[in-house]
């Protein structure tokens, strides 16, 4: 196990919580289908003191250093008890003193993935991952996994991805087909073709919107179903509130991937705007792809 500078690879962001020791496990299991470099990345804010007034301390206090060492000894712990036999991992730390969503966005730009805890506070309280998950999930520059502590979704389910017939649906769909065919899963592929409600609506033929969303399932899989032959298929089509849909399709999978903005053909599938309701609801890992 080596440790050192630089944030290739899959970059996870600790803070030496529950939710916190979960991501780091998830994401040594995620560098180890890849065949990548882990780095536990822990941002401490900037202390400010009262005079002169909004002052910060230029250089990171000795408490805070202490207070990053346990973090970090802690997270190589979850790392190693993540590590089946046989299996090694090159482990990277870096602890910033910064404020953490800036800090955070700006290693995304040289990681593969970003994986956080869903929510989670430190053992002095000085960082709820929580609170910076929105701005990760928006403004990332890769893919974010965000881990809920204490969730075990069963290895063998499959993964769900959310299709809207959008760039970033599309750059979803390339990384769900990858992340089933590595774990030797199923695919589910879910559209949700209105968002209006389950009602008639004067002028509208559901029959035809239900027959267009069948076409953007068959077109958005095809290419992909080609190059993952090992990857099963089984494509879902839903109306009404593609968020809530998601959730409910989720408790059969082990993994949810949705694109992070964009909107197909229909309005139900704007995943920008429940993206965020579908990380919070959730209780598998879910993955937002940029």
């Amino acid at each position: 196990m080596a440790e050192g500078g630089g944030r290739h690879g899959v970059l996870v962001c600790v803070d030496g919580s529950a939710a916190s020791d979960a991501a780091v496990a998830w994401g040594a299991r995620e560098a180890i289908m890849h065949r990548l470099p882990v780095t536990l990345m822990y941002a401490v804010p900037p202390v400010v003191v009262g005079w002169p007034v909004g002052q910060l301390y230029e250089e990171m206090p000795q408490w805070q250093k202490d207070d990053a060492q346990q973090v970090m000894d802690r997270a190589r712990k979850a790392v190693a008890a993540a590590l089946r036999d046989g299996e090694s991992l090159e482990i990277r730390t870096e602890t910033v003193y910064s404020s953490v969503a800036p800090a955070l966005i700006a290693a995304s730009a040289q990681a593969r993935m970003v994986v956080t805890g869903a929510q989670g506070l430190g053992p002095l309280g000085r960082l709820l991952l929580g609170s910076v998950t929105t701005g990760l999930v928006h403004h990332a520059h890769c893919p974010v996994a965000v881990i809920h502590a204490g969730a075990e979704p069963d290895p063998g389910a499959p993964v769900l991805l959310g299709i809207d017939g959008s760039p970033a649906s599309e750059a979803a769909t390339a990384l769900a087909f990858d992340e089933a065919s590595r774990r030797g899963v199923g695919l589910l592929a879910l559209h949700v073709w209105s968002d209006v409600g389950v009602f008639p609506v004067l002028g509208m033929d559901w029959h035809d919107r239900e027959n267009e969303g069948h076409e953007i399932l068959a077109e958005r899989l095809a290419g992909w179903q080609e190059q993952y032959p090992d990857v099963r298929v089984e494509r879902i089509l839903h109306c009404d509130k593609p968020s809530h849909w998601l959730v409910t399709e989720s408790e059969r999978a082990q993994l949810v991937v949705v694109g992070s903005h964009g909107r197909g053909g229909f309005p139900g599938m704007l995943l920008g705007s429940v993206s965020s309701g579908v990380v919070q609801a959730a209780q598998v890992p879910v993955i937002v792809v940029r």
